[in-house]
C-alpha cells in the first residue's frame, strides 16, 4: 500500500488519454463501495463520506495512477488522510467540544425496512457497523478514530498508518490500543438474532406505550446506557423513568433495522422526528441511541420503511 508522499509523477491532472482516463475511472469505481464504508466510520455521516471519497478521485487525478503499485491501498490512505482533516477541521470549529456538550455528537444513522438491507446498504455496515459503535467513535481523538478504524476494521498496517497521523508505528499502535478500549466498553457486541432484537424491542415499546414501569426495567440491562445530543442516562430505573415520560412517541413508532440493528423511527406528517437504535445484549436493552437533531434527520429518507 503505498502512501500519498510516496507517489511521483505528478503530471498536472492531465491523463494521457481517453482510454486511460475512462479506465482509471473504471478502476476508481470498483473500490467506491469500499472507500465510502471506510469514510462512513471515519465520520459518521453519508453525505461527507461521499466528500471525502470524491476527493480522493480528485487526488489521484493529480498523480500518476500507473505508477501506484497498489491502487486499492493507495485510496484508503488518501481517505483516511482526507477524513483525518475533516474531523480536525471540525473540531477547530468546535463542533466536537465534547467536554461542554450534555450529551453526544450523534452520527448519522443508516434506515432500512425490517425485512431487510440492500445491497449498496449491506456494503456500507459490513463488520457490524452498529450505530452504538459510531456514538464510541464519535468521541474519540481524530488520530486515534483513524488508527482503530484503518487497523482494526480494514486491517491497514500501522507502519502506513504512522505517516497519515505523523506518529511512529509503535504510537500509532498505542492509539489503536486505547480506541479499541473506548469501543469495547461503549458499543457491546448485540445478539445477533434479529428475530429476538426484535421481540425485545417490541417489548420495550409495549412496556412504554402501556406506562408499565416494571416491565421495563425487566427488559432493560440493569447497567443500561441512553444516549443522545441532550445528554447521558444510565442504570435501568433512570432510562426506565425517561421511556415513561415518552410513551406517546412510542404508540406511533415505526419498526426498521438501524445500521443493521433493531430499531424504531419516529415519524410525524412524513418527517422524522427521532431514531432510536437498540443494542441488545443477553436479550436485554444494554444500549439505546437516540437522534433527536433535526438537521441530520432531515436527511433521513423514511419511505424507504414503506418498501
Amino acid at each position: 500500500m503505498s502512501d500519498v508522499s510516496g507517489v511521483s509523477g505528478e503530471n498536472g491532472g492531465a491523463f494521457p488519454g481517453k482510454g486511460e482516463a475512462e479506465f482509471l475511472a473504471e478502476r476508481f469505481e470498483s473500490h467506491r463501495s469500499h472507500l465510502r464504508a471506510v469514510a462512513y466510520r471515519m465520520l459518521g455521516s453519508l453525505a461527507e463520506a461521499d466528500d471525502a471519497v470524491q476527493e480522493a478521485w480528485l487526488k489521484l487525478g493529480r498523480v500518476d495512477a500507473a505508477r501506484v503499485d497498489n491502487l486499492g491501498g493507495w485510496l484508503t490512505t488518501v481517505v483516511g488522510r482526507v477524513c483525518l482533516d475533516m474531523l480536525r477541521s471540525r473540531r477547530t470549529r468546535g463542533e466536537e467540544s465534547l467536554e461542554e456538550q450534555p450529551g453526544v455528537r450523534m452520527p448519522e444513522p443508516v434506515i432500512s425496512p425490517f425485512g431487510g438491507i440492500d445491497p449498496e446498504q449491506e456494503a456500507l455496515l459490513a463488520d457490524s457497523v452498529g450505530l452504538a459503535l459510531l456514538v464510541v467513535l464519535e468521541q474519540l481523538a481524530p488520530a486515534e478514530r483513524l488508527a482503530f478504524v484503518l487497523h482494526d476494521l480494514f486491517a491497514v498496517p500501522f507502519d502506513e498508518i504512522a505517516p497519515i497521523v505523523g506518529r511512529t508505528p509503535a504510537a500509532s499502535r498505542q492509539l489503536a490500543s486505547r480506541a479499541r478500549r473506548r469501543v469495547q466498553g461503549g458499543a457491546p457486541a448485540p445478539d445477533p438474532d434479529l428475530a429476538q432484537q426484535r421481540e425485545v424491542v417490541d417489548a420495550f415499546l409495549a412496556a412504554a406505550r402501556d406506562g408499565d414501569f416494571d416491565a421495563l426495567v425487566a427488559v432493560l440491562d440493569p447497567d443500561v446506557v441512553a444516549r443522545s445530543e441532550a445528554g447521558v442516562t444510565t442504570g435501568a430505573i433512570a432510562v426506565a423513568s425517561g421511556a415513561s415520560s415518552v410513551a406517546h412517541l412510542a404508540r406511533i413508532a415505526r419498526p426498521a433495522l438501524v445500521n443493521g440493528a433493531a430499531g424504531v423511527v419516529v415519524v410525524v406528517d412524513g418527517r422524522p422526528v427521532s431514531v432510536l437504535a437498540f443494542t441488545v445484549v443477553h436479550r436485554r436493552i444494554a444500549v439505546i441511541d437516540i437522534l433527536n437533531d433535526p438537521e441530520r434527520l432531515a436527511g433521513l429518507d423514511v419511505t424507504v420503511l414503506d418498501r
